[in-house]
């Protein structure tokens, strides 16, 4: 059976429910469902955005990830049949050298009991059966049994497996409340991780915004000037050197904070993004010619009026432009917190 059959089949015999063959674009929703309500504890966020890029990968073609999911009415996923394909030695009852092992099925509690995870079950097996994949195993919880043994399944639900121990906690354990409390650098694992960058707000005599273009991001084309932070900046001096490699403008200060920017972690980026944007004040026409891009980051400057920006960027960078010139006009600092990667 071809890939295309597979896509187009409408349903499979006796559910009545449609199932489809996932695409990288599902990867997040597979593994949120899976955090929710397979795991004994669900995945922090940075682990589910981490987890989810990963499987996007592995469900691309040429990945070794295969899965199926039905669909919610609300565009949400209601179930997913999740499958990862491992090279064995060929034998007659792996003629072609790979095997599979069912990783995942799950259905959301406000949709069980429909015959949802039996259709993405089955849409998965069919799959891995066009590609003669073989022989398939799977991780069977036991009030999944019935399932796993009506689609085919037998044996022992639950195989034997090895996990390596946690290290020993050296932490102190309050008497009194029973609290441990973690050295600083196993505490320092467990808190969430961010990046801090520094930008600076450069305006024509006319207060109209100065942007650089990105050679190397088609997500954020243009840019205020700055970057990153380099390990033992602060904010201001990330920002005066970010100003002279991009431009070779020298800052002078004192600095004059127009906004705070945060952004939740996404498929772009595992990590949150926590930023300052200081005012670089007004350019004359001979500073603005004066300027010096360096070729491996930018390749032009372009200033124009607010408005005339709004189709040229995403929408999240525009209304951060947009709140860092109100922060200029009113003097008042902007706190911008949906910054977020990956919502464009």
């Amino acid at each position: 059976m071809s890939s295309e059959a597979l896509h187009t089949r409408p349903q499979h015999p006796g559910t009545g429910h449609a199932a489809r063959l996932a695409t990288p674009a599902d990867a997040v929703g597979i593994v949120r469902l899976r955090s929710a309500f397979v795991l004994a504890e669900p995945l922090p966020e940075e682990w589910t955005v981490r987890s989810g890029a990963e499987l996007a990968a592995r469900l691309a073609p040429g990945g070794d990830a295969r899965a199926s999911v039905v669909d919610a009415p609300d565009g949400t996923l209601a179930s997913c049949a999740l499958a990862l394909v491992h090279p064995v030695l060929p034998e007659p009852a792996s003629p072609t050298g790979r095997a599979a092992r069912v990783h995942t099925v799950v259905t959301h509690p406000s949709w069980r009991r429909r015959g949802h995870a039996r259709s993405a079950l089955a849409a998965l097996l069919d799959r891995l059966r066009a590609e003669g994949v073989a022989p398939v195993e799977a991780d069977a919880p036991a009030a999944m049994g019935a399932l796993f043994r009506a689609s085919g399944f037998c044996g022992s639900l639950a195989p034997m497996r090895m996990t390596w121990p946690e290290p020993a906690v050296r932490g102190r354990v309050d008497e009194k409340t029973g609290h441990v409390w973690l050295p600083p650098e196993q505490y320092a694992e467990t808190v969430m991780k961010a990046t801090g960058f520094a930008c600076v707000l450069f305006t024509d005599r006319h207060d109209r915004p100065v942007q650089l273009h990105g050679v190397y991001s088609t997500t954020h084309p243009w840019q205020l000037v700055g970057g990153t932070m380099d390990p033992g900046e602060r904010p201001w001096e990330t920002a005066v050197r970010e100003c002279r490699e991009e431009t070779g403008i020298e800052l002078t200060g004192p600095p004059r904070l127009l906004a705070t920017v945060y952004g939740l972690p996404g498929a772009e980026w595992p990590y949150s993004t926590m930023g300052l944007v200081f005012d670089g004040g007004r350019l004359d026409g001979a500073r603005l010619r004066d300027i010096v891009l360096d070729p491996r980051e930018h390749d032009e400057v372009r200033v124009l009026p607010l408005a005339e920006w709004r189709p040229l960027m995403p929408a999240r960078d525009f209304a951060r432009l947009g709140a860092v010139m109100e922060a200029r006009r009113t003097g008042v600092a902007a706190y911008f917190d949906t910054w977020d990667w990956g919502t464009e």
